[in-house]
């Protein structure tokens, strides 16, 4: 019965699946919203609709079955409820009692919540104050320090407490206005940092340069002190050398070198200068800060390489030189301790263009210069800048290489310096023998100079061979050599012996031996004058070599090295020919006395008619003279050289005496002048054989006399005195007897020989027969002579 009702009922409903599917959603408590947008979406809504409501019908009669069947237990159940009703308005009652109670304890209690809250707001509010207050006083304490730095100078730490604020605090800060006046005066700090640090870098500028002089000068004076240091111990060790090799001692010196911080010996701070520099890193403008320090460090060094047109070279020289110097030591130091602030390039470029105007200031300088003194000076200091600047690691050779292109201005100059000394030494010498009274004189004069003619200390009072020009000339050269060596010396070329020997050579044989020679060969001096000038020259050239010794031993050069024949100066032979030249010079002065007194033309009656008994007093000064001159030549003069000058005199007399026969004049003579002539030369004759043994003369050249000197005179008188002068044809008697007889002068001579217009002896004719032989004779001679012409 019950089935077939539920399958009517279904049928009836339209219970298909769609709807079963639809209840099990609704059941399950599902979302139908797809379904529904489904439904739309398809058209179909009614449909839905339909299965909804048929859904509905289903539910409610579910529903009523459902009462039907449980309807007891729904009525126990509304009972229960009454009862639970019933308790619940008990519950309620006391509820309400409660709450009552509950509101008038809870309204205190909800005051003192209200209370609570207010105070936990303010305490809030107050904490946040506290914190934005403690936030500002930081702040603010910050500006106060980077006040306090500010006004202290201490830019870095004022910059540092300006970018901790910038940093940490600024987009911090609770108060707004503060805010904006701490970020408007940031920028306004850093560029009042910025603008102080440069003011004080400026200045530091103008103390640097200002200090460069001081720091060059120190530089340089250190440099000095260390080369005269080395040279002292070099000198001492090449004495002990010297001694170990003549075998006196056995004493070794070792060159200490002591090493040397050239900051430590150079003070001068850069403090203000990195602090610039780190400063200007912190502000982030580290390049424009490079620039700006190369840019005036340049302008610095283009004003110090300006020569002062207020003051001589010769009196600023240093000060420049060492303004350059300190300008570049500086620099070195800034390039190896700041950081890269300065390249090595940029530092290259200044120097380069400071070695290039250096150069050319010196070059200009040099070429006005006219004192030696004043080139070896500046020398000498230029050569102790690059000593100094070369130990920063600067190349100097290009400044080095104008000393050795001026080295031969510098020699020119004191080649002209010594010319005057020498001449001046020369004009005041007295030409006597000096006199030493004392070892200290002769040590002085002669030893100093290697001059001594023996190893053996002479007895005082000591008169030396020479006169003072000597001694007074060796010290001369030898400070030359001195001034030489000292300019030579520390330039490019390390090995400068070979142009000290050349200059030397030089001065010697342009300066010294031409100003000597000049002297001798002048106008107004005097026969003994020439001939203590002439003793002297052999001590001059034996000086050389103490000269050379000198020069290799203040070049370093081992002394024994120079001591070899050919190692010898061209000076030498220079003076051994001007010895030569200086008795030629006496010779030629002796003789020009002599003419004063050999004025036979007038002196000699050439046709007296009778013969004077005494000798002509032309004579009697001539041998006078020749007496003065051979006691003055003995005094002064060694055995070679008397004998020279001896020889000289009476050849130029015996020479006179045949001019005086062919002079133009003299247009004849007789016998009677012969025989005058004759008495003359034998007076004369006697003399120089006197004088030639009591001299010594005789003893040193055996073979010779001084009255060979006078051979063509004496033959020409013999042959005029002849009683055969026709003999004179015969060759062999010719060179056997007239030997020193000219042809053709004797007969020139011959024509002259007349005693009267008749003939040669007509005077003598009505005399003696002897006469008229002697005239046939000289008439055979006359017509000889003619045929060999």
């Amino acid at each position: 019965m019950d089935s077939k009702p539920k399958k009517r009922g279904a049928m009836e409903n339209g219970d298909t699946g769609e709807d079963s599917v639809l209840a099990t959603l609704i059941g399950n408590g599902d979302d139908l919203g797809p379904l529904v947008r489904h439904a739309f979406e398809m058209g179909r809504p009614e449909a839905l609709v339909h299965q909804l409501k048929h859904i509905l019908k289903k539910k409610e009669a579910e529903i009523e079955e459902l009462c039907k069947t449980h309807y007891e237990e729904f009525i126990l159940a509304v009972d229960e409820l009454r009862g639970v009703l019933v308790d619940a308005e008990g519950l309620k009652s006391d509820l309400s009692s409660d709450n009552f109670k509950l509101q008038e304890v809870g309204s205190a209690l909800l005051v003192k919540l209200e209370e609570l809250l207010e105070s936990f707001s303010i305490k809030k509010n107050v904490s946040e104050a506290i914190n934005m207050s403690k936030i500002c006083y930081e702040v603010l304490e910050l500006c106060v320090k980077c006040n306090t730095h500010l006004s202290e100078g201490q830019f870095f730490l004022a910059l540092k407490t300006v970018d901790l604020i910038d940093t940490n605090y600024l987009q911090n800060i609770p108060v707004n206005a503060i805010k904006i006046m701490i970020g408007k005066n940031i920028p306004i700090i850093k560029a009042h940092i910025e603008k102080k640090v440069t003011a004080d870098f400026n200045e530091w500028l103008l103390h640097i340069r200002s200090s460069a002089k001081d720091i060059g000068q120190t530089a340089i004076g250190h440099a000095a002190s260390v080369r005269q240091r080395d040279e002292e111990m070099l000198e001492r060790q090449r004495k002990a050398e010297e001694l170990n090799v003549s075998g006196l001692g056995d004493v070794v010196y070792s060159l200490d070198v002591e090493e040397v911080d050239e900051d430590s010996v150079l003070k001068f701070d850069l403090t203000p200068l990195y602090r610039a520099s780190h400063i200007h890193s912190c502000l982030g403008i580290q390049e424009q800060f490079r620039r700006y320090y190369y840019k005036n460090r340049l302008l610095q060094l283009n004003s110090d390489l300006q020569i002062s047109s207020s003051q001589p070279f010769v009196e600023s020289y240093q000060t420049y030189l060492a303004q350059i110097a300190g300008y570049f030591i500086v620099e070195d130091r800034v390039l190896r301790t700041s950081g890269g602030l300065l390249s090595a390039d940029q530092v290259e470029t200044m120097w380069e263009t400071t070695v290039a105007k250096v150069v050319s200031v010196l070059e200009e300088q040099f070429s006005h210069m006219d004192s030696a003194m004043h080139l070896l000076l500046v020398k000498d200091y230029i050569a102790l800048l690059g000593v100094t600047l070369r130990q920063y690691g600067y190349e100097v050779s290009s400044i080095l290489e104008v000393l050795d292109n001026s080295r031969d201005k510098y020699h020119e100059l004191l080649f002209e310096e010594c010319r005057q000394q020498i001449s001046n030494a020369v004009s005041n010498d007295s030409y006597n023998k000096m006199v030493m009274k004392k070892d200290s004189d002769y040590e002085n004069n002669v030893l100093a100079f290697h001059l001594q003619t023996s190893d053996v200390m002479p007895a005082f009072p000591y008169i030396a061979p020479f006169s003072s020009m000597v001694p007074d000339c060796c010290r001369i050269v030898r400070s030359f050599i001195k001034s030489s060596v000292d300019y030579l010396s520390f330039g490019v070329n390390s090995n400068f012996y070979d142009a000290a020997r050349k200059y030397l050579d030089k001065l010697l044989i342009d300066v010294l031996n031409e100003v000597v020679v000049t002297t001798f060969q002048s106008d107004g001096i005097a026969v003994s004058q020439a001939m203590q000038i002439a003793e002297n020259i052999p001590f001059l050239e034996r000086s050389c070599d103490f000269f050379l010794q000198h020069a290799a031993h203040l070049c370093g050069i081992p002394v024994r090295s120079v001591e070899r024949p050919q190692a010898s100066l061209t000076a030498k032979e220079v003076f051994k020919t001007s010895r030569h030249a200086a008795y030629l010079a006496v010779v030629n002065l002796v003789n020009s006395k002599l003419d004063e007194f050999l004025a036979l033309t007038e002196n000699i009656n050439w046709t007296a008619e009778e013969i004077s008994e005494n000798n002509s007093e032309y004579m009697n000064e001539v041998v006078f003279c020749l007496d003065t001159v051979f006691s003055t030549a003995l005094q002064i003069l060694p055995f070679d050289a008397l004998y020279t000058v001896g020889c000289g005199a009476l050849e130029h007399i015996s020479n006179s005496i045949v001019a005086a026969f062919l002079s133009d004049s003299v247009k004849r003579f007789n016998a009677n002048a012969v025989m005058v002539i004759n008495q003359d030369l034998q007076k004369l004759e006697s003399f120089a054989d006197e004088r030639f043994h009591s001299t010594g003369l005789s003893e040193v050249y055996e073979e010779g006399s001084f009255r060979s000197s006078l051979i063509e005179a004496r033959q020409l008188i013999n042959l005029l005195s002849s009683s055969q002068p026709e003999n004179f044809a015969d060759l062999v008697i010719r060179e056997k007897s007239y030997n020193a007889l000219d042809r053709k002068k004797v007969a020139s001579i011959v024509e002259k020989f007349k005693d009267s217009a008749d003939g040669i002896f007509g005077s003598l004719s009505t005399r003696n027969t002897k006469t008229s032989s002697r005239k046939k004779s000289m008439d055979m001679l006359k017509k000889r002579l003619k045929d060999f012409n």
